[in-house]
C-alpha cells in the first residue's frame, strides 16, 4: 500500500543474552552483537557474509520483470501464476512450502461512467492509455478500469462540490462558507490524509457520491517532468485503491475477526461494517480539469489550490455530474504463499518474514520491489541450508495476496492461526515497496537496537558508508529545516545524541496490522526510498517493470540492500541465544508519550480559551469580509480536568521495575552467569510474548479489532499513527470521560507489561 513515515520516538531498549551467557551491553555504539558472545558474534558475522555473497542483484531483476508482466490484481490469472511461481522457488531452495487460500469479497467494476451535463458537457475517459517506452502499459487484457475497491453501488446526478482533501477541516470550513454537500457529489484531491477517509467523511454530511483525482500539485508536473520523460504522474494517471473502513478492522469485509475459511460465518453484505454506501470513483487530474472549470461559487482558499491551469472554485456547480459505479459482488480466491524452514533447538519460536504480491494493475514497485527482495533471502537462506546451516528457531517466509484491498491475505491468515501465532511468533519482519535512497524502518522499540546494528553493518550502494550513517544523516539534515515540524527536530536530536537512531511508530497501510495491532506480536516495517521517483505512479497501470528500471532502483542495489537488511534481522533473531532485544527504555518511551499528551491538554486548553475569547469579542465577525462572508467557528467545549494521573503513576512504576532488571541482568553479566537451557528457554518464551502484554482484548473505542493499547492507525488519519491511542484521540475529539476512562484502562494494561517484565527480573535471579 504505502511506505511509513518516519516520527521520533525514544531509543528502544532491553538486554539480550550474549550466546549461552548474559553479558552486559552499555547501550553504546561500541557494543558487541546483540545476543552474542564475541566468538558467536564472529561466527554470525561469517555466516552473513555467505549470505550476502549468495545475493545477486540479477536475480531480483529477472524475476520483477516476470512477475510484473500482466495484470496482478486480486483474481487475474497472472496473480495465481505468481504465486505458483514462487511456490516452486521455494521448493526448489529447499523450503517446506505450499498455497494457502482464502474466499474473500472483492467486488469489481462492471460498469463505471462519469459525465458532466450542462451546457459544456464531457464524458471522462476513465482508463489510461499507452505511453511510449512502457511495454506492458498497452496491455488491456485482464486490466480493470480505475476504481475503489468497497466502495457502494450508485447511479447518481447531482451538483458537484470541491471539498480540497476531503479531510475534517475542510469540512468545517465549508460550514463557515455556508456550502453544504447534503445531496451533492464531491470532488476531493488525493493527499492530507488517507483516501478511504474521503467518502467515508462525504457519506457522514450527506453527499451522494465521491471522486478522488491527482492533483498536479501533489505528484504531477508540480513535483517533476511526467512519465515518461520523468517519473511523475502524467495527465491520464489514476491511483486506485481500496476505500474500506480500515479503521475498523482490515481483512475481509464478511469475517471480522476470524480467518475467511470455507466454513467461516460470514456477515450478510448489508452488515459489513467497512463497506461504504456511496459510489466512489478515482480519477485523473485530466479527467478531473473540465469537472473543476465547472464550479461556481467562492474562489477556493489558497490552501486549497493545486496546480492546474484554472480558478479553484468550491462550487456548488450549476450543471450536474452524473456517476455510476456498479460491482460484481463476488467472492475471489488469494493466494498466501507460505515456506517454512523448522529450528532445530527452538522450533515453537517463529520469525515471521512477509511482503505481498499482488497489486494494482503490473506492481513493478508497489509491491514487488519489495517481494522479489524477500525472494532473494530466501534463495540465500536456502542454500545456507543446503551447506549445512540450520536456525535455531524457525523460519517463516510468507508473500501476501490481496493486500492492496485491505490487508486481506496476511489478515486472514493471521485471523486463522491466531493462537498458534500468539504462542510461537517472536517476530513479524515486513517489507512493501522498496526504491532508491535512505533506510525507513519502524515498528517494536524492543527490536529497535538490533535494527540499528545491522544497518551499521551494510554498505549503503551509494555512499559507501554504512545505512546507518545515512539513515543519521538524513534525519538530522531533515530535523534541521527550517519548516521541520517539532516530530521530526525531537527526531533529528536524538539521532545527533550519537545513540540510535529511532524508529518510527507504526500505524496502518501494510501487512503488519493483523501481527502488531490485533495478536499483539512484535514487529518491523522496513524499506529503502527517498530519491525514487516512483510516487507519481502509485497505484496505476504506469507502475511497471519499465517505469521501476528508469526512475526506481535500476541496479537493484538497494533491493539487495534491503535483502541484506531484512536477512540479517532474520538470522540473529534465529540464531541469537536470547532474542536479540532490548525493552528496558521502553518505560523512557512511554513517558514521552505522557509527556505528549499532558502537552496536548494544556495546548488544547490554551487553544480552546483563545478561541472563546476572540468569539466573545465577535472578533471572527468584524473580520469577516461582507462581500465574501465567512461564519465563526462552533463554539468548541471547554476543556475540564483530564485524569492521566494513572497513566503516570504506571509510568513511575515501570521505571522502577525497568531499573530492578537492569540491575539484575548487570549482577549475572558481572559474575558472567551461564543460564541453563531451560532456563534460556523460560527467558525467550516471555520475552517473545511481551508486545502481548500491551494488548486488551477489549480493543479500542468502538473498534474492539485493535488491541493494541500503545500503537494503532488514528481513525482520522488512515495509515498514520496515534500513539497510546485510547487517550490522545478521545482528547483530540474533545471526549473528555472517554479520555479519562482510556488513561484508567491503559494504565492497567502498562501495569500488565510491566509485571511480565518483573518475572523476567526473577529468572534473572533464580540460580540456574
Amino acid at each position: 500500500m504505502t511506505r511509513l513515515t518516519i516520527r521520533p520516538l525514544l531509543a528502544a531498549c532491553l538486554l539480550a543474552s550474549m550466546g549461552s551467557a548474559l553479558a552486559a551491553d552499555d547501550h553504546g555504539p561500541e557494543q558487541g552483537m546483540l545476543g552474542f558472545t564475541s566468538s558467536g558474534a564472529a561466527a554470525q558475522k561469517s555466516l552473513e557474509q555467505r549470505f550476502d555473497a549468495l545475493l545477486d542483484p540479477a536475480d531480483q531483476r529477472e524475476w520483477l520483470k516476470q512477475m510484473s508482466s500482466e495484470p496482478n490484481q486480486v483474481g487475474s490469472p497472472h496473480d495465481k501464476a505468481n504465486a505458483e511461481f514462487m511456490l516452486a522457488k521455494f521448493k526448489e531452495w529447499g523450503w517446506d512450502a505450499h498455497i494457502e487460500t482464502f474466499n474473500v469479497l472483492y467486488p469489481t467494476p462492471k460498469k463505471v461512467a462519469l459525465e458532466l451535463k450542462g451546457p459544456h458537457p464531457y464524458t471522462a475517459k476513465l482508463h489510461e492509455p499507452a505511453v511510449a517506452g512502457d511495454a506492458t502499459s498497452s496491455i488491456k487484457n485482464d486490466v480493470l478500469p480505475p476504481y475503489n475497491v468497497y466502495g457502494g453501488d450508485g447511479d447518481v446526478s447531482a451538483p458537484l462540490v470541491y471539498v480540497n482533501y476531503g479531510m475534517p477541516d475542510d469540512y468545517k470550513d465549508l460550514a463557515r462558507r455556508g456550502i453544504d454537500v447534503r445531496g451533492k457529489i464531491v470532488i476531493a484531491r488525493y493527499g492530507g490524509g488517507w483516501r478511504g477517509l474521503k467518502p467515508k467523511l462525504a457519506q457522514e454530511h450527506g453527499a451522494v457520491g465521491c471522486l478522488i483525482y491527482s492533483d498536479p500539485h501533489d505528484d504531477g508536473y508540480a513535483e517533476g517532468d511526467t512519465y515518461p520523460q520523468g517519473g511523475w504522474r502524467p495527465e491520464d494517471g489514476v491511483q486506485r485503491g481500496s476505500v474500506a473502513d480500515m479503521q475498523q478492522y482490515p481483512g475481509d469485509p464478511l469475517t471480522p475477526g476470524i480467518g475467511s475459511t470455507a466454513d467461516a460465518k460470514r456477515l450478510d453484505l448489508k452488515d459489513a461494517k467497512t463497506i461504504l454506501k456511496i459510489p466512489v470513483l478515482p480519477i485523473s487530474y485530466g479527467d478531473a480539469t473540465p469537472l473543476l472549470k465547472s464550479l461556481t461559487g467562492p474562489v477556493a482558499p489558497g490552501g486549497w489550490r493545486g496546480s492546474l491551469p484554472i480558478t479553484y472554485h468550491i462550487g456548488p456547480s450549476t450543471a450536474p455530474v452524473h456517476l455510476t459505479v456498479q460491482s460484481d459482488w463476488g467472492q475471489k480466491p488469494v493466494y498466501d504463499v507460505i515456506a517454512t524452514l523448522k529450528g532445530s533447538t527452538e522450533p515453537d519460536r517463529w520469525i515471521v518474514r512477509g511482503n505481498h504480491h499482488d497489486g494494482w494493475v503490473f506492481g513493478a514497485w508497489d509491491p514487488l520491489a519489495g517481494n522479489v527482495a524477500l525472494l532473494a533471502e530466501a534463495k540465500a537462506i536456502g542454500a545456507l541450508y543446503k551447506q549445512g546451516w540450520r536456525p535455531q528457531r524457525t523460519l517463516v517466509y510468507a508473500s501476501w495476496d490481496g493486500e492492496e484491498a485491505g490487508l486481506l491475505g496476511s489478515t486472514e491468515w493471521a485471523e486463522t492461526h491466531a493462537d498458534e501465532l500468539k504462542q510461537k511468533a517472536v517476530l513479524y519482519l515486513n517489507s512493501d515497496t522498496n526504491g532508491r535512497g535512505f533506510l525507513e524502518a519502524g515498528g517494536s522499540h524492543s527490536y529497535q537496537h538490533l535494527v540499528n546494528q545491522v544497518a551499521e553493518g551494510v554498505t549503503d550502494p551509494e555512499t559507501k558508508g554504512s545505512v546507518l550513517e545515512r539513515m543519521r544523516a538524513h534525519v538530522m539534515v531533515s530535523g534541521s529545516a527550517k519548516d521541520a515540524k517539532p516530530e521530526a527536530r525531537e527526531f533529528a536530536k536524538l539521532a545527533a545524541a550519537g545513540g540510535d537512531v529511532p524508529i518510527a511508530a507504526l500505524g496502518s497501510g501494510s501487512d503488519y496490522s493483523a501481527f502488531l495491532e490485533h495478536l499483539g506480536i512484535a514487529s518491523l516495517d522496513l524499506g529503502f526510498g527517498g530519491e525514487d521517483d516512483n510516487g507519481g505512479i502509485y497505484h496505476s497501470a504506469y507502475d511497471s517493470f519499465d517505469h521501476y528500471v528508469r526512475f526506481g532502483d535500476p541496479d537493484f542495489q538497494y533491493g539487495v540492500a534491503l535483502s541484506k537488511v531484512a536477512g540479517h534481522i532474520v538470522l540473529r533473531t534465529a540464531d541469537a541465544s536470547v532474542l536479540p532485544m532490548r525493552i528496558s527504555d521502553f518505560s523512557d518511551t512511554f513517558d514521552r508519550y505522557v509527556e505528549e499528551l499532558h502537552k496536548l491538554v494544556g495546548d488544547t486548553r490554551k487553544d480552546t480559551e483563545q478561541q472563546h475569547q476572540l468569539l466573545d469579542k465577535h472578533a471572527y465577525a468584524l473580520v469577516s469580509d461582507p462581500t465574501r462572508p465567512i461564519l465563526p467557528p462552533e463554539r468548541d467545549s471547554d476543556v475540564p480536568d483530564i485524569k492521566l494521573a494513572p497513566l503516570d503513576d504506571a509510568a513511575r512504576k515501570l521505571k522502577k521495575s525497568a531499573q530492578a532488571f537492569e540491575a539484575a541482568y548487570t549482577q549475572r553479566a558481572a559474575a558472567n552467569f551461564n543460564v541453563s537451557a531451560a532456563q534460556q528457554q523460560q527467558i525467550n518464551a516471555l520475552m517473545g510474548q511481551m508486545e502481548q502484554s500491551l494488548t486488551s482484548a477489549s480493543g479500542l473505542p468502538g473498534r474492539p479489532w485493535f488491541q493494541h493499547m500503545v500503537y494503532a492507525p488514528g481513525m482520522l488519519t488512515g495509515y498514520g499513527v496515534k500513539t497510546v491511542p485510547g487517550v490522545r484521540e478521545a482528547i483530540e475529539a474533545r471526549r473528555w470521560d472517554e479520555a479519562s476512562q482510556f488513561a484508567q484502562a491503559t494504565a492497567k494494561t502498562l501495569d500488565g507489561y510491566r509485571e511480565q517484565l518483573d518475572k523476567l527480573t526473577a529468572m534473572l535471579k533464580k540460580p540456574s
